[in-house]
């Protein structure tokens, strides 16, 4: 365990992990899935080609502090506007943080419009490929995590 790992006793609550419907890579859902337990959530990792309707039906039972979706294949933007259609339109759902990650589009053109066009469509944060969306992404979880429980919360890349 490194000493960043959270304390069992200290669980932040629990977080979903998934894929989209067209995004059939695991092995980016699994490094996710160990990265956010390091930091002290309980992880529901849906898998790949999560339908849409399965997602918001997990949120539903699981009420989770964050949802992670990750995308490899190239079609993040694409697949997440409409994903998060369906999560926003859920009553329950509305406040928790979204986030996408990954592999936005099969071009590196117009990164930031998609960014944009997604924040601007439900999600919290958006964390393309570059080589700081790890880092982002922890600084992301990290301000969640203060707001969640009042504390300051240090993390380390």
């Amino acid at each position: 365990m490194g000493s960043e790992q959270a304390d069992v006793d200290e669980r932040r609550g629990t977080v979903v992990v998934t894929s989209m419907s067209s995004d059939s890579h695991t092995w980016n859902l699994v490094f996710l899935q160990l990265l956010i337990e390091e930091l002290g959530y309980d992880v529901v990792n849906l898998g790949p080609c999560v339908p849409d309707d399965v997602l918001v039906d997990r949120c539903m039972a699981v009420a989770p502090s964050m949802v992670v979706i990750s995308s490899v294949n190239g079609h993040g933007h694409q697949d997440g506007l409409r994903v998060i259609d369906k999560v926003r339109a859920c009553q329950q759902l509305v406040t928790t943080p979204v986030v996408i990650g990954g592999k936005l589009s099969v071009s590196d053109q117009h990164t930031a419009a998609r960014i944009e066009q997604l924040m601007a469509a439900g999600f919290d944060a958006v964390f393309d490929d570059s080589g700081r969306g790890i880092s982002d992404f922890l600084t992301f979880v990290g301000s969640i995590s203060a707001i969640d429980t009042g504390a300051v919360v240090e993390v380390s890349a």
